[in-house]
């Protein structure tokens, strides 16, 4: 008997042991069933999400629609640019900056013979050539007011409101720093003798970094020089805040210009070539041209250099490099360009007729015929929404 008991006891427990053993299976296999649905369901999710961005990049539009319109008056004789998503007019009597809607943030007057101007985002800086006043002024107004002591050849104007300005004075350049409201922050003094003419001078957006790209003569050869500058705390221990540069025989530099705060590109006439370096910039690409640039353009992360275009139909060829100096795209086109943008994924070329709109990749995503004549487009905030100026309106339109 206590055999039997014994047998029917162990039997039971074996019993037990069992259901314990399947009921944590049942909870393990559970487990696996949500995981493996989870999974699924974020695989799911992210090949919805990857054809739906693939869907529109791959978008091209058909229609340029109007959503609204404001009268405006164009002074006669005004210049207009783009101005941080804002319309910039300006002429020798003074300046102005219009919003979206058509209405005035702000006005300066002024005299000048030639006005030149330069603009760093959401700051611009106008100038006379040969004069002594810079005014400085963001999209709200006025920053300030800078007045030298020597004829000004050419500036350029840092995110920051901070001035680069090239002074002549007879036989020496200068090359002054100066903030928006006219204090004095930096100099040196170039000579043909020491350092060549300045042809080309840049400033970093944050106002840190200076390039000057040189032209001088060296035993009967011409020579340019590209020269970077800091004014942070790791200049101040050099010469001059030189703190690197580069010789270029045969060569004439006559564009450089910053695209960041450490990323920088010049053009001569037979090559563009690439820095980068918050502190101490290095060359990093050099491409060189067999054809003549005919225009440059650039944003905040692309390069396009425009050259006739000798092995097709069309006209013209736009060679696009990213920042780094690798040829991203080379787009042919027909059309007599006005202006070429860069903003966001997209190519802008427009005249006052018509308009091209392309992808970095080279995809064409909208081309047609503007109903009025255009001035000046200006991209906005919205992928495909832009503020386009006709010599009577101002108007919102959108790519659809």
């Amino acid at each position: 008997m206590n055999n039997v008991r014994d047998y029917l006891k162990k039997k039971k427990e074996r019993q037990n042991e069992n259901s314990r053993i399947s009921y944590r299976e049942k909870i393990k296999n559970h487990k696996f069933t949500i995981f493996y649905r989870t999974i699924l369901v974020f695989v799911l999710i992210v090949a919805v999400i990857a054809a739906v961005y693939v869907q529109w990049k791959n978008k091209t539009y058909t229609q340029m629609n109007v959503l609204a319109s404001a009268p405006i008056s164009i002074t006669q004789g005004s210049d207009l640019l783009s101005f941080s998503g804002h319309l910039l007019t300006y002429s020798k009597d003074g300046a102005g900056c219009m919003d979206i809607k058509g209405n005035a943030v702000w006005n300066q007057t002024f005299e000048m013979q030639n006005p030149m101007v330069d603009i760093c985002q959401n700051v611009v800086a106008i100038g006379d050539y040969n004069g002594r006043n810079i005014y400085v002024m963001d999209t709200n107004g006025i920053m300030g007011n800078i007045t030298t002591n020597k004829p000004v050849r050419s500036f350029r104007v840092a995110a920051n409101g901070v001035v680069a300005v090239v002074l002549d004075d007879r036989d020496t350049t200068w090359i002054y720093l100066y903030d928006a409201q006219g204090n004095e922050l930096a100099r040196f003094r170039t000579t043909m003798k020491e350092s060549g003419y300045p042809v080309s001078l840049s400033i970093s957006p944050n106002a840190q970094l200076v390039c000057v790209s040189y032209l001088y003569v060296d035993s009967g050869q011409v020579k340019s020089s590209v020269a970077f500058y800091n004014f942070g705390e790791v200049g101040q221990n050099s010469t001059n805040n030189y703190v690197s540069g580069y010789d270029y025989l045969n060569v004439i530099v006559p564009f450089t210009a910053f695209v960041d705060n450490k990323s920088l590109f010049a053009v001569s006439d037979d090559r563009i070539m690439f820095y980068s370096g918050a502190q101490k910039p290095v060359s990093v690409a050099e491409n060189l041209t067999n054809d003549t640039v005919q225009s440059i353009y650039y944003g905040d992360e692309y390069v396009g250099l425009v050259y006739i275009s000798s092995e097709s139909s069309n006209r013209y060829r736009l060679d696009v490099y990213h920042k780094s100096g690798e040829l991203k795209q080379s787009i042919e086109f027909d059309m007599e360009y006005r202006d070429i943008l860069f903003h966001n994924d997209q190519i802008i070329i427009y005249n006052e007729s018509e308009c091209s709109i392309y992808s970095i990749g080279g995809t064409e995503k909208y081309s047609g015929q503007f109903e009025k004549t255009v001035l000046v487009l200006i991209p906005q905030n919205n992928a495909y929404r832009y503020m386009v100026v006709t010599p009577e309106s101002v108007d919102t339109v959108e790519l659809q």
